[in-house]
């Protein structure tokens, strides 16, 4: 598993675990008074809408319910708001005392004023349907008259009637509110009449001639085909109570919302902090044990890498960290050790070139020292073929020298370039011209093939000298064989290949030619090869062009060096 997720992992477990501790101590400390808390508010909440249900199916009316609230609100302590079905705030307990309305904090709870049919099943009398409607024209009238007299300040007596259904007083005779036209007032014979209609409709038609059963009653489904059951069904049970509900909406209190409670109310008993404490002590010693966990985990590997960079500072390149496991911190430690790899690497390379530069000069110089020396004490008499061969070793010493800087400069890219859009078959061209002379003196075939013309953008003269050192090598590993220089296209690259049918190279040194100072001949002979710099020239020369160079070779059969490079995009 990553490092990274396993201590993601122990984070996690050590704040799950911290949570979980914390909530179970807290939980427990509390659950047995939230248990009472809510006990008691359930009871306080059904104490407030019993109350105020009562109110509004005794009086008929919600006027004058701003008394029975203030009395509801000094009894329970809680902030009552009573909001109208309009979203009209009736009355509010924080306007009664004088302050801003808070925001609500609990659910809002639905006031029904209006009474609930209760028909027993089964044992519905026959003449159910007549009693319901009279009982629908009785409450109609009585609900009127209660209104009135809660108007007037007076007390209304309420009795309960059968099926649930409140019966109110008459008109009281030789009251003082007898004038003041309080008497229940009779409901229209259509109305009654309507009564009638809306329950025979439960009942679904019948053979009795003299009496009206609508088939399709007005927010009633068809009778015929929904109600074909006998009277005291469930179905027709449901639908008497649903056309009893809706004969008297008209004429009952509107159905209310209440609101109990205020958002910022606090509880009045505090938690105690004993176990939150102990739970915040238990998290900080989970704290520590996964600190200490993850540190020894993490910091071991990295006072190994720190001691290992350190000797490796001090110039030891052959120190190596341990690596253990896939995680991130293994990860970080290959990376050391191929850091490490690649210093000794480049250690080495560093002293085979001093070495190679030495071995370069060391003997020509010591040729020239020898000669000038014979030439000072006369042991060799100065001509011409001395002078001429002196000559040459100077040249070739500059040569070297030259390669050398072309090399440092390539390699720290203040190479300059001039680029320019160059055909590649022409350069080709004429890079065979050039060798011509030398093939011919070597007798060797050297051939040049372009089937269309290729243009990259390049230095044309470090082009040259790419293909010269190419072409220089190839022609001095070819004896009587041929040298070919192509160009085709291969997608959005240019390839350019010099193959020859020399000695080729061995399998073991062909990772090896584009080292600086890498010969084939180990022996550095001056007939075989030249400084060894070529190459490495080339390589670097192509790179910077943004190409690649690649050499395949066997042995016996001859070599073959591939040069890819960008193409000039075609203008569209």
């Amino acid at each position: 598993m990553s490092f990274r997720l396993r201590v993601l992992a122990l984070v996690a477990l050590v704040a799950l675990t911290a949570t979980a501790a914390t909530a179970w101590l807290v939980l427990r400390q509390a659950s047995r008074q939230i248990t009472e808390s809510a006990t008691a508010d359930q009871a306080t909440t059904s104490v407030i809408t019993d109350t105020l249900r009562e109110y509004g199916l005794r009086h008929g009316t919600w006027e004058g319910v701003a008394g029975v609230v203030q009395q509801l609100h000094e009894q329970t302590g809680q902030r009552i708001r009573l909001v109208a079905e309009g979203g009209n705030v009736l009355v509010d307990t924080d306007h009664l005392v004088g302050r801003t309305a808070r925001d609500v904090a609990g659910p809002p709870i639905s006031i029904n004023p209006r009474p609930i049919l209760d028909l027993p099943e089964p044992g519905l009398p026959p003449d159910i349907i007549s009693v319901i409607a009279n009982q629908v024209d009785r409450y109609r009238q009585g609900v009127h008259y209660a209104a009135c007299l809660t108007r007037l300040g007076a007390e209304v007596v309420m009795t309960d009637g059968p099926y649930g259904v409140p019966h109110y007083p008459a008109s009281p005779v030789n009251s003082p509110l007898a004038d003041a036209d309080c008497e229940a007032v009779i409901s229209p014979g259509d109305v009654r009449r309507g009564d009638h209609e809306r329950m025979s409709a439960c009942a679904g038609p019948v053979d009795t001639p003299d009496q009206v059963f609508p088939t399709t009653a007005p927010g009633v489904p068809r009778a015929a085909e929904s109600f074909r059951e006998p009277a005291g069904g469930e179905l027709f049970t449901r639908c008497l109570r649903q056309a009893f509900s809706q004969r008297i909406e008209h004429f009952a209190p509107s159905t209310l919302v209440v609101y109990v409670g205020a958002r910022d109310e606090t509880t009045s008993t505090p938690l105690a902090v004993g176990p939150v404490l102990a739970a915040t002590g238990l998290v900080a010693v989970l704290a520590i044990a996964g600190s200490l966990l993850v540190s020894r985990r993490v910091l071991r590997p990295i006072e190994a890498l720190t001691d290992a960079s350190r000797r490796l500072g001090a110039g030891d390149l052959t120190e190596r960290v341990p690596v253990v496991g896939q995680d991130e911190l293994a990860v970080l430690a290959r990376s050391f050790n191929r850091m490490a790899d690649s210093l000794q690497r480049g250690e080495e390379r560093q002293r085979r070139l001093v070495a190679d530069v030495a071995h370069e000069l060391r003997t020509p110089l010591a040729n020239v020292r020898g000669y000038l020396e014979a030439l000072k004490d006369g042991v060799v008499a100065p001509d011409r073929a001395l002078f001429a061969s002196l000559h040459d070793e100077a040249i070739l010493q500059q040569r070297i020298v030259d390669d050398l800087q072309d090399l440092a400069l390539a390699e720290a890219g203040s190479l300059v370039y001039h680029r320019s859009v160059v055909d590649l078959a022409e350069l080709l061209e004429t890079c065979r011209t050039a060798h011509q002379a030398v093939a011919d003196a070597a007798g060797v075939i050297l051939l040049a093939s372009a089937a269309e013309p290729v243009h990259v953008e390049a230095d044309p003269d470090r082009l040259r000298q790419v293909l010269g050192n190419l072409l220089s090598n190839a022609l001095r590993a070819t004896a009587g064989g041929s040298v070919t220089l192509t160009v085709t296209r291969a997608g959005a690259q240019a390839a350019i290949t010099v193959a020859d049918t020399g000695t080729g190279i061995t399998p073991e040194h062909l990772p090896y030619v584009f080292d600086r100072f890498w010969r084939a001949d180990a022996a550095r002979g001056r007939t075989t090869g030249g400084s060894g710099l070529g190459l490495a020239i080339v390589r670097q020369i192509v790179t910077d062009h943004g190409g690649a160079i690649s050499v395949v070779s066997e042995l016996g059969v001859g070599t073959t060096f591939t040069i890819q490079l960008p193409l000039v995009p075609q203008p569209r």
